[in-house]
């Protein structure tokens, strides 16, 4: 018996000299392709390699082995292979054969990650917060005082929560204006414009996106969902021009503020239209919600292909299991393609609506994604609703666009073919 226990000892030692590699499976395969980000950046914090191979299989991961990186996949309920030198070389090879659309991405660094929120308990979740936690890869939270004290610089990806950039108070006036959550943020809102020497929160707002703007400029990655994209390219274009009204800053908007808007000033959007009526849930017609006449058993978005060789930046951004994402609403659902600006990549569409539900774009030496939608496995998000819980949506597709978006920065930066 002893004998035995030595030679199983010895095989078991000559199998594991020969294992070199793991293989995080992407496809369907892969029991929780949430917490495999999260895997992936652990791997990074630790000071340890890995590759992203875009394209096979999902999208998935490739790593030396590690005991300590194998028992993480355990404890975290995530799939894995472990691969020997000739298994691991011969997907390397596959994957390097110029007529196949599949690329190897090294990973370089993990991301140090902000995410812009505020400090007070408002009643609606964050996709991206839920999502980060959920995968456990750690995050800070920064406000407007953090932000126009230059603390962005410290940050490599920064995404913003579902923010109104033009001092409207997220345009629920109407309908909550009584409501203590509501009332609350208002007082909160300008002690801090106060605090921080602007006269009007919409002053105080702007200055905070261009702070961003200039993060961005500067080689930062930005993320945003929901209202925190078009109101944000909409502060930017009415720099210097009032459009709030009296309810949101103690004086009427500019009846001219529509002429006055400058798109030179924005990211993704122009020529759009402003809604300067405070009764109503729109910031503009950028966004397609109150339009749009899709039921949800309809409402689906389709992810564009990429050379994965060739334009590596959107095949990253769009590495899933499935291309075909469920639709979800949000106050910002989905862009109008009218008001895109030429430059703007489209990576994701509802065709037959011929609405824009995910782009990208450079700014400076800077990266953006805007992602329409409020929750992607929460169709109608409502104010007051409870958090998903993520643990129940493990292989979301619409949850892993984010997750691509975060670990992103890690990328070795190749410089792009023409």
């Amino acid at each position: 018996m002893r004998r035995l226990n030595i030679v199983l000892l010895l095989i078991f030692i000559t199998i594991s000299a020969r294992a070199a590699s793991m293989l995080i499976p992407m496809d369907e395969e892969q029991k929780n392709h949430l917490k495999a980000y999260g895997l992936t950046y652990w791997v990074l914090k630790n000071g340890l390699e890995s590759n992203w191979l875009l394209n096979y299989r999902g999208g998935s991961f490739l790593m030396n082995y590690n005991q300590n990186v194998e028992s993480e996949c355990k404890i975290r309920g995530i799939s894995y292979e472990v691969l020997a030198d000739a298994k691991a070389s011969a997907i390397l090879t596959e994957i390097s054969n110029p007529e196949v659309n599949m690329e190897i991405v090294k990973l370089e660094k993990a991301p140090k990650i902000a995410v812009y929120s505020p400090k007070n308990k408002l009643p609606w979740d964050d996709a991206v917060t839920l999502v980060l936690t959920y995968a456990e890869i750690p995050y800070d939270i920064v406000y407007d005082e953090e932000v126009l004290k230059g603390e962005l610089p410290k940050y490599d990806w920064l995404h913003l929560h579902h923010e109104d950039f033009t001092g409207q108070y997220g345009r629920f006036w109407s309908a909550f204006r009584t409501a203590p959550w509501y009332t609350e943020d208002v007082k909160l809102q300008e002690a801090t414009a106060r605090k921080l020497g602007y006269k009007k929160v919409s002053q105080m707002k702007l200055a905070v996106a261009k702070s961003i703007r200039a993060f961005c400029a500067g080689g930062g990655f930005l993320f945003a969902m929901c209202s925190g994209t078009d109101s944000f390219d909409i502060a930017l274009a009415a720099e210097g021009t009032d459009i709030c009204e009296s309810m949101f800053d103690g004086d009427g908007a500019d009846p001219n503020a529509q002429s006055k808007l400058d798109f030179n000033q924005t990211f993704a959007f122009q020529n759009f239209n402003i809604d300067l009526n405070p009764y109503n849930y729109e910031f503009s017609n950028i966004d397609v919600t109150q339009s749009r006449t899709l039921q949800q058993t309809e409402d689906f978005f389709t992810l564009f292909d990429f050379s994965a060789k060739w334009d590596i930046i959107p095949t990253i951004l769009t590495q899933n299991h499935d291309k075909v994402v469920k639709g979800f609403m949000g106050q910002t659902t989905a862009f109008r393609k009218s008001v895109l600006k030429p430059d703007v990549l489209v990576m994701g569409e509802t065709k037959i609506a011929d609405e824009a539900r995910y782009i990208h774009g450079e700014f400076g030496k800077g990266q953006w994604t805007f992602y329409g939608g409020h929750d992607p496995e929460d169709y109608q998000h409502a104010i007051g609703d409870p958090p998903t819980d993520l643990s129940l949506h493990p292989n979301s597709t619409g949850y892993r666009l984010i997750l691509n978006n975060v670990l992103f920065p890690a990328a070795k930066k190749k410089k792009q073919k023409t």
